[in-house]
């Protein structure tokens, strides 16, 4: 699979409030939608990144917590992120635009042609949401986490181990590391502060991917500094200390 666009560290754009004026709206720009702090909309960001779209997908910033009322009323009447103005419409949900932005736009492929793997890049894909789940709530349970977390990482351990062309999840980086790569993210962060859990322990594959994907500037660009995660986590109630 062809190796990520090389480009210069971006400089980000202030996150849009209450207090801002909207852009000039379906003027023909496409614009990405994203919080600074969200993994769904990192997911997307990440994607836009690794094609190279740095100059064709302009990034929108919005404060999750202060959020403009122009959004939900003219852009996206969901009022989340990510969402997409492409070709005058909008469209959202991460794990659609992820997709869409690797069929509509120039740059690496994200997918491999091989029927087996894109065939196992959707059982992963479908996987997230019960991935999620499930980590966040034992992130959020009281008391030690081992039992409730093991079989989900042993899983992903697992799926890891399934190719051996390369270091990610079908063997070459995929849309499938860009699904899981804000959340485990997260929940290695998470889940060391509150539990006391090492997710990379005793998962040798695992512990490559990370680093690995450290290694992928498309994806470091878009991590933000752990302390203010956590802060973000603790505000909105997703970790509970052992």
């Amino acid at each position: 699979m062809a190796a990520a666009v090389s480009y210069a560290k971006e400089v980000l754009p202030p996150p849009l409030t209450s207090e801002s004026e909207p852009p000039h709206l379906f003027d023909g720009t496409t614009r990405l939608y994203i919080s600074y702090t969200c993994p769904y909309a990192q997911r997307t960001w990440i994607a836009r990144n690794y094609k190279g779209l740095q100059e064709k997908i302009k990034l929108v910033p919005i404060d999750l917590l202060n959020r403009p009322a122009w959004y939900k009323e003219k852009v996206y009447s969901t009022n989340k992120v990510p969402s997409l103005e492409h070709n005058n419409e909008v469209k959202g949900e991460s794990l659609d635009l992820i997709k869409y932005i690797d069929s509509h736009f120039e740059g690496p492929k994200l997918l491999p042609d091989d029927p087996e793997k894109r065939q196992f890049a959707e059982e992963l894909l479908s996987y997230t949401d019960t991935f999620n789940k499930e980590v966040f709530t034992a992130s959020r349970s009281e008391g030690e986490v081992d039992d409730k977390v093991a079989p989900e990482w042993d899983k992903i351990e697992d799926a890891l181990s399934k190719f051996d062309d390369g270091p990610f999840f079908l063997g070459q980086f995929s849309l499938v590391d860009i699904a899981y790569a804000p959340f485990i993210e997260r929940f290695q962060l998470f889940l060391a502060e509150a539990k006391n859990y090492d997710i990379t322990k005793g998962r040798p594959k695992l512990k490559l991917w990370i680093e690995e994907l450290n290694k992928i500037d498309a994806y470091t660009q878009t991590k933000r500094d752990p302390q203010e995660l956590l802060a973000h986590a603790k505000k909105l109630g997703l970790i509970s200390r052992i």
